[in-house]
């Protein structure tokens, strides 16, 4: 019997770890150019940044020398390579962006005309995606019929509400109720074997 319930502990445990890892939204570092390049003339950053998905909590690391800088432009300065009311700029390296909303983002070089040799990149931030609950259906009260005599006819009212809307949980509470709920059947399983 206690075999039983040690594997019964182990399979919740994993189980456990399991839910756990895949509720985890991990963001992910991203060294501008890699891996085959970097923050430097030479490198096809559009193509670089046209191939990587940027969401939402990601980064960008710029790893450059000291005759190079980052600075986040406007879309006109990054259309233009002017460094005129810059967002940001950074000179030393390595610089971290943190992507921390949704957009389009623009980082050029401002030295020398190292933004003119194609050392700039636009980057597109989409949002972290958050699981999708069903809308309510959508229910219609039938009208009732009329004859053509009993005169003109006024909208009839909308039907009462019967409840509310309840906002489902948010993923950080539902993580910790299935890790609960788990960890608390696999100690009962536990128990039970002593």
């Amino acid at each position: 019997m206690s075999v039983i319930c040690e594997a019964y502990a182990i399979i919740v445990w994993h189980l456990t770890l399991y839910e756990i890892c895949r509720h985890v939204v991990v963001a992910t570092d991203y060294t501008v150019g890699s891996p085959s390049g970097g923050w430097d003339t030479t490198t096809d950053l559009g193509s670089w940044s046209s191939s990587q998905t940027f969401t939402v909590g990601d980064n960008l690391d710029f790893q450059f020398g000291p005759t190079h800088d980052v600075v986040e432009v406007t879309k006109d300065n990054y259309d233009s390579c002017g460094t005129g009311n810059a967002i940001s700029t950074t000179t030393t390296s390595p610089a971290r962006i943190a992507l921390t909303s949704a957009g389009t983002r623009y980082f050029i070089c401002g030295r020398s005309n190292h933004c003119s040799l194609g050392m700039k990149v636009q980057v597109n931030v989409v949002a972290a995606s958050t699981p999708t609950t069903p809308s309510p259906p959508q229910t219609t009260t039938p009208s009732s019929p009329t004859s053509p005599e009993a005169g003109p006819t006024s909208p009839s009212p909308p039907p009462p509400a019967t409840g509310t809307n309840v906002e489902p949980p948010s993923s950080a509470i539902s993580l910790k109720m299935t890790a609960g709920t788990m960890l608390g059947f696999g100690f009962l399983v536990m128990l039970l074997s002593l």
